[in-house]
């Protein structure tokens, strides 16, 4: 079911930016669009964690996802002003608010007796290869012309999702036992969540880290696709087909270099494996500050791609273990609730931002320096988190 969500969701992501450049929004609308959709997100995610606690089994709202998503794929693919563009993009936030509470609370459920960790790390090379494949496709259908057959591709999965939940074994469905747990953990937090919020301040430094790294994630997302078909100050504009296989070489390096870092940092402390993080996004988006200087520098954009998959690599499982090493036990959920909404934050913020940034210096150049910047000076911050 993830590799299906992924590989729809991966040429909506990193091509919608494109597309709707190409019918005239500037990049302060689009910006705004994703934000919007961040906020709906947001809120979806509340609604589906409340119904998920309440003992919904987690194929309800991966249905409703499904469903929202293929609205909202009839409604960008008609698209053809701000007003639709806007539909849309609410409509793919509700959708991505509603699928990831249940898709995660789906992997413990799935497991049984099977190794959690590893459970974990399959979902996570299921993501990276449906996100690789999606954006691939999109590659292919800009090329040839028909950019909005991404739409058609999602639609497809998600059809293909809902059947895999009809046939899905009813055992993999059923919540309610884990429902009871989280019940029952409430009911203890509930009465003592009041009497130490110590670890609320442990918790911060992690939190900062994580809303930097998913901003960068969200910018590469919707920023780099607009600079790169906007062109910098010497580097010319590129065709969204060009743009849409840039991005996808990041995407195509994430799969291939996951496991070996991964592996390579689980060897290592928590400090070192951030470290490595933020110094790989630091010098990726240097790279891209860098770039827009040389008539050839989309060849520098390309070479930057390698530091932002080995940032993201070492950052995505980091951050989960760095975040329950940092609390109770009793108030891990919380905890991850809290870390689970830096997603959605950056998601609101970046665009925003960087559209602003965009219209108002016709370049990129600022944005990515000054996420450099952050990202160099994230490594102070790093030293102030107290490993268990």
């Amino acid at each position: 079911m993830r590799l299906l969500a992924s590989i729809g969701a991966g040429g909506v992501i990193y091509l919608t930016p494109l597309i709707f450049n190409q019918i005239g929004l500037s990049a302060t609308q689009i910006g705004s669009g994703l934000s919007i959709s961040a906020i709906a997100g947001t809120i979806a995610r509340l609604i589906s964690g409340k119904l998920l606690d309440r003992g919904t089994s987690f194929a309800w709202p991966i249905r409703f996802t499904a469903l929202i998503a293929i609205i909202a794929d009839i409604f960008l693919i008609n698209a053809k002003g701000y007003n639709s563009f806007i539909k849309g993009e609410l409509l793919i936030g509700l959708a991505t608010g509603f699928y990831w509470p249940a898709i995660e609370l789906a992997i413990p459920i799935s497991c049984r007796d099977f190794s959690l960790r590893k459970g974990f790390a399959f979902a996570r090379s299921a993501d990276a290869l449906g996100i690789s494949l999606g954006s691939l496709l999109g590659v292919l259908a800009a090329f040839s012309g028909i950019i909005r057959t991404v739409y058609l591709i999602d639609i497809t999965c998600m059809c293909l999702l809902i059947y895999l939940l009809i046939k899905a074994p009813k055992k993999t469905r059923n919540n309610k036992e884990l429902s009871n747990e989280t019940k029952n953990k409430n009911r203890n937090l509930s009465s003592n969540i009041f009497v130490d919020l110590k670890w609320i301040t442990k918790l911060i430094p992690v939190l900062v880290l994580s809303l930097l790294a998913t901003g960068i994630l969200t910018l590469l997302q919707s920023a780099l696709p607009l600079d790169l078909v906007n062109g910098g100050l010497n580097r010319p504009p590129i065709k969204e087909s060009l743009s849409s296989g840039i991005i996808s070489t990041q995407l195509i390096l994430l799969v291939l270099l996951q496991w070996p870092i991964g592996k390579w940092l689980s060897h290592h402390n928590i400090k070192f494996s951030l470290k490595i993080s933020f110094i790989s996004f630091s010098a990726g988006c240097f790279l891209l500050g860098c770039s827009a200087f040389w008539r050839l520098g989309s060849l520098i954009v390309l070479a930057a791609q390698i530091p932002f998959s080995i940032g993201l690599a070492a950052f995505l499982p980091t951050s989960t273990e760095a975040v329950i090493r940092q609390v109770p036990k009793k108030n891990t959920g919380l905890a991850m609730a809290m870390y689970s909404q830096c997603f959605a934050i950056s998601a609101f913020i970046a665009p925003l931002m960087a559209g602003q940034i965009m219209d108002n210096y016709d370049h990129a150049v600022i944005l990515w320096i000054l996420m450099s910047i952050f990202c160099f000076g994230a490594l102070s911050l790093i030293n102030t988190i107290k490993e268990a």
